[in-house]
């Protein structure tokens, strides 16, 4: 084929967020409600297309987390999910979307963004099961999302950017079995915690009065891979799952 009479073909770019928080103790999903076709009406995870101003991927998604949660970037943990371009996943012509993970405490309801028409914060378990169906191929990135989620808290101190600024480890605790979705023993996580040097440290005397005695309080330490890590329990072959926690 001779070579002036190829061209380029014409593949658009979006960023799309998976963006998860802790609310009443259960990990959620922000979706929105698509405002626009395709699949007008139907939740969907937050993003869009970039800019055509010569807008970095990275700052798109900057500015789409800013739109629909208002956090800025020094708040919040931001990072890379995946790539999805199958060429069928967007009715509209080939979309390749560049997905991030977004992970912050306790956000507040959200406010839609312009192109939807209403977002709201939705059980993961609700995405996971299929209970919520998703537009273009937002379930998959999802469970995409929430999976790497599980997988680092593992090995890294992915957790922390769950907590507050300070936190007591009952409620690092809480992160753990909200995002593994199944109970630890308290002990033994207590254990494990404490035998990561640098993962977490002291807040200084702080405490945080929990109904009985004051609970000491703990900041994010420096260690960022854990070392030995916290290996997620395997689920039981029983019905209800139930934690195994490996010695």
């Amino acid at each position: 084929m001779p070579a002036d009479t190829w061209s380029p073909p014409s593949v658009l770019l979006t960023v799309d967020l998976v963006i998860l928080t802790l609310r009443e103790g259960r990990l959620c999903v922000l979706l929105v409600e698509r405002g626009e076709d395709p699949f007008l009406g139907m939740p969907a995870l937050p993003g869009g297309f970039l800019n055509h101003d010569g807008e970095e991927i990275l700052a798109a998604a900057h500015r789409e987390l800013s739109e629909e949660t208002a956090l800025t970037a020094d708040c919040v943990h931001l990072e890379q999910l995946a790539t999805y371009g199958d060429s069928g996943r967007d009715p509209r012509g080939r979309v390749v979307s560049v997905a991030h993970l977004a992970i912050a405490p306790e956000l507040p309801d959200p406010i839609a963004g312009t192109d939807a028409n209403d977002a709201a914060w939705v059980p993961a378990e609700a995405i996971l099961s299929g209970a919520v169906e998703l537009a273009f191929d937002h379930r998959r990135i999802a469970t995409d999302g929430i999976e790497q989620a599980r997988t680092k808290l593992e090995f890294s101190a992915l957790a922390t950017a769950f907590c507050r600024e300070t936190f007591s480890i009952a409620e690092l605790q809480q992160v753990y079995e909200a995002v593994w979705g199944t109970e630890l023993d308290t002990r033994n996580f207590y254990r494990k915690v404490q035998a990561v040097k640098g993962f977490i440290i002291p807040a200084g005397s702080d405490r945080r009065a929990t109904g009985g005695r004051p609970a000491r309080l703990y900041q994010a330490g420096p260690t960022t891979v854990l070392s030995p890590p916290l290996i997620r329990p395997a689920p039981s072959t029983t019905e209800e799952t139930t934690s195994r926690e490996e010695e």
